[in-house]
């Protein structure tokens, strides 16, 4: 399999939600997004004021995800500089928010979290990749030590914090899947992301240009879980870009080529992965 082009990156993630208010509202005020555009149902959160992070698609009809299912683990947004970082936890510490883990993983420093519907959400800085420390075989050892909060919060700027820096990005996205050889299969032989670090037999991280990973699969919550479905809460979907229509159509000979089924909506390819996920893959926007 050719390996998917270098500079794919994550899009927007769409997420389903039953109380759409109150989700805009989080991710206004405390995360520190701004609104795009505002339908009766839907809602685009930006960073830039030009691209959509996450979109949220409100229901109050549907009913909420089951533990023991696939969906999402957490969505990871990319701030540019540790500063940033700081800043954004402060403020998270300020407004009480829902912080559930802070951890250093050598190619990274990370903030975790939950919004009011359980929705996972990353806040990250990536160390310098001169600095990533990489195995005998090319790999990047999964670490996960705690965060020094006390050096982070030293670089926090005084002034008060008001929004996520424009240039922040969805770095990347990780997803409970049923099962790890059948997700490995789609994301790895398929779509052509390559392997950076192996969990055992229960959790791997992919990436395009030996980026520590775009996308990770995990199965924590067990080897019996659902497929992710579209009448419960949690994720829709999310986008994969990749730089060229070139590489639009070389990811639909891919899945010609192994008969995986997809639609065509707007010259974007639409298809879910093996555990039910949601996948938008298109061309970078020029």
């Amino acid at each position: 399999m050719t390996p998917i082009h270098k500079d794919t990156q994550i899009g927007s993630v769409s997420l389903k939600v039953r109380n759409l208010e109150n989700l805009v509202t989080f991710y206004t005020e405390t995360i520190g997004l701004q609104i795009l555009t505002k339908r009766k149902s839907s809602v685009e959160l930006t960073a830039d004021g030009k691209t959509p992070l996450i979109i949220l698609e409100g229901n109050p009809e549907l009913r909420h995800r089951p533990i023991k299912s696939a969906g999402l683990y957490h969505l990871a947004l990319l701030v540019p500089t540790r500063k940033d970082l700081a800043n954004t936890l402060h403020h998270l510490m300020e407004t009480k928010a829902p912080l559930i883990g802070a951890s250093h993983h050598k190619f990274s420093e990370a903030i975790y979290l939950q919004d009011p519907e359980n929705n996972g959400i990353e806040i990250y800085r990536d160390v310098d990749r001169k600095d990533w420390v990489r195995d005998e075989r090319g790999k990047l050892p999964a670490v996960s030590e705690p965060l020094d909060v006390q050096s982070l919060l030293a670089e926090r700027e005084p002034k008060s914090f008001s929004r996520l820096p424009e240039n922040t990005v969805m770095g990347h996205i990780h997803l409970n899947v049923v099962n790890i050889a059948e997700a490995e299969n789609f994301y790895r032989n398929v779509l052509g992301f390559e392997e950076q670090t192996r969990i055992g037999n229960h959790a791997l991280f992919i990436s395009a240009g030996g980026y520590h990973h775009h996308i990770a699969v995990n199965i924590w919550n067990g080897s019996d879980s659902l497929s992710n479905r579209e009448d419960v809460t949690g994720l829709l979907r999310y986008e994969i870009i990749v730089p060229s229509k070139l590489e639009v159509e070389k990811v639909l000979n891919a899945l010609d080529r192994e008969q995986v089924p997809y639609d065509i909506e707007l010259e974007n390819i639409l298809l879910k992965d093996p555990s039910g996920n949601g996948v938008m893959i298109r061309a970078k926007q020029r």
